[in-house]
């Protein structure tokens, strides 16, 4: 998936607020070039001059003109005035409007964007976070899906700019044609002007999110192995670590924006010569004629000048749009199905075991692992038994226990379970009815009765307090602070690693398992 179809894709889910932020867009800039095209004849008429002597006027202002024509000569100026403040505040309605819009069109994208990848996370097989980093994750789930949105926005932004520009041009083409497309040359060259600073601000996009991504990975696991780092007094090689790639990220962040703050006053600088520049054109066009289309010439530069921010406002938005692209295609990776490991699920609802597990002919290897850690495996295991794993560490008993809830499947050979391969079982059915206690424990940063309720949140008090019994926990249970009700820390660490797999025994227990 390409970082355009990610864009276009998450802008389609809400066509009705991209329709209405495009219609708005036009609107305004329709409004803007009214207002801005009579502004000129207005002052005039202000200043007591001929405002509407409409010789060698353009179809448009004419038009504008014939129109007010049809008012009484006393009531011409106050109409125009109206006309002129009605299409400034219409204006700025629409641009407020528009804000609006594009900001909750902006919500709207990152909410969808982390949601997909919330899902896509807890669909996703084992395998994909044993060759992914977490700091990583969670950096693509926190700043670059931000960053993606912003890439939506900010193209939908660059429709509506250009929308602007365009009716500013026709109006000027009407006005001048010769001077538009002189106008237009000079302009062209502020824009290949500003390209190298877009392409520098991609490039630093790039960085950014390289940086970006490493800064969180290694927070992450400091985070994580504080007690390891705390055990070998290792922690001003992790501060300077840690400092190092803080200062690089900054360094990146900054570069970013010297490179994109640089736009505007190259913008200002370019845009002034260039109406000095048509300035000195306009008076060779006109030189006969200056005294009878002074005001034509006053309009046509009057909407020039108009325009030049929005030229400066392009070329801004798409120096953004290239420092977030990056961004966007990192997101588009992330969130590509095709390219992640998702086990099949079955559609045969598990309910009880009724016979027992048979492993025929199993043979397993990790992903890319070429060494087998399960070779040729025959076992029959009855309902009802109890098994016991012996071996060496490495041998795999582990992973024989890992592929009864498919955490991952077989390489060859079959697993059934009451004469029934495993994968045709819906997973979810299956696991619900499975009571495992890892190795490693995980608890959450809640309290002990939340932790030993997290297999069956359904659960009462009474069910909680009699699993832990039968686990032998129940006794340093009630001793803790708060009892059921103390906080167990990140990761149970307030616990000792015993009490941490007495909990989750409980777990298992409370679970009820019927496998």
């Amino acid at each position: 998936m390409s970082a355009n179809y990610l864009l276009l894709s998450f802008a389609l889910r809400y066509p009705l607020l991209v329709i209405l932020t495009i219609t708005l867009g036009f609107s305004g800039a329709v409004f803007n070039g009214i207002s801005t095209t009579l502004m000129v004849p207005l002052i005039l008429g202000f200043l007591g001059q001929d405002k509407f002597s409409v010789t060698g006027m353009p179809p448009l202002i004419k038009s504008l003109f014939n129109f007010l024509s049809i008012i009484s000569p006393e009531q011409e100026l106050l109409s125009l005035t109206i006309v002129v403040i009605a299409g400034i505040i219409l204006k700025n309605l629409c641009g407020y409007i528009n804000i609006l819009v594009s900001s909750r069109l902006s919500q709207l994208l990152v909410n969808g964007m982390r949601k997909d990848g919330l899902r896509l996370l807890l669909d996703v097989d084992l395998d994909f976070y044993t060759k992914s980093k977490v700091g990583d994750i969670i950096n693509q789930i926190s700043n670059e899906v931000g960053r993606a949105a912003g890439a939506v926005r900010t193209g939908i932004n660059i429709f509506t700019i250009m929308v602007t520009i365009l009716v500013f041009v026709a109006i000027l083409l009407t006005i001048s044609w010769q001077l538009t497309i002189v106008s237009t040359c000079l302009l062209m060259l502020v824009t290949l002007l500003n390209q190298t600073f877009i392409r520098k601000a991609r490039n630093f996009g790039k960085i950014l999110s390289d940086k970006s991504a490493r800064y969180s990975t290694a927070l992450l696991e400091i985070l994580i192995g504080i007690r390891l780092i705390k055990g070998v007094a290792n922690e001003d090689h992790e501060f300077q670590r840690l400092s190092t790639l803080i200062e690089e990220r900054e360094v990146a962040e900054f570069r970013s924006q010297s490179y994109f703050a640089a736009i505007a006053p190259v913008n200002e600088i370019s845009g002034i010569l260039a109406i000095l520049g048509i300035v000195t054109i306009g008076r060779v066009f006109f030189v006969n004629q200056l005294d009878s289309l002074s005001t034509l010439l006053l309009t046509y530069l009057f909407i020039l000048f108009r325009l030049l921010p929005f030229v400066g406002q392009l070329n801004s938005s798409r120096s953004g749009l290239a420092n977030a692209i990056p961004s966007a295609e990192i997101i588009a990776n992330f969130l590509n199905r095709e390219n992640k490991p998702i086990m099949l699920n079955g559609s045969y609802p598990y309910q009880k075991i009724q016979e027992g597990i048979r492993f025929r002919d199993l043979s397993f290897a990790y992903p890319n692992q070429d060494n087998l850690v399960l070779d040729q495996i025959n076992l029959w295991i009855p309902k009802g038994t109890t098994l016991a794993l012996v071996g060496a560490s490495g041998a795999g008993k582990s992973t024989l226990a890992d592929l009864i809830p498919r955490f991952y499947d077989p390489l060859s050979g079959t697993i059934t379970l009451d004469g029934k391969d495993l994968r045709e079982y819906d997973l979810r059915s299956l696991r619900r009815d499975l009571g495992i206690v890892s190795q490693d424990t995980f608890l959450f940063n809640d309290s002990v009765h939340n932790n030993i309720a997290y297999s069956r949140e359904q659960a009462t008090n009474h069910e909680v307090i009699e699993a832990a019994k039968r686990a032998n926990a129940y006794e340093f249970i009630i001793q803790l602070p708060d009892g059921f009700d103390t906080q167990v820390g990140d990761r149970g660490v307030m616990l000792s690693g015993g009490q941490r797999q007495r909990l989750a025994i409980a777990r298992a227990l409370l679970r009820d398992p019927t496998f």
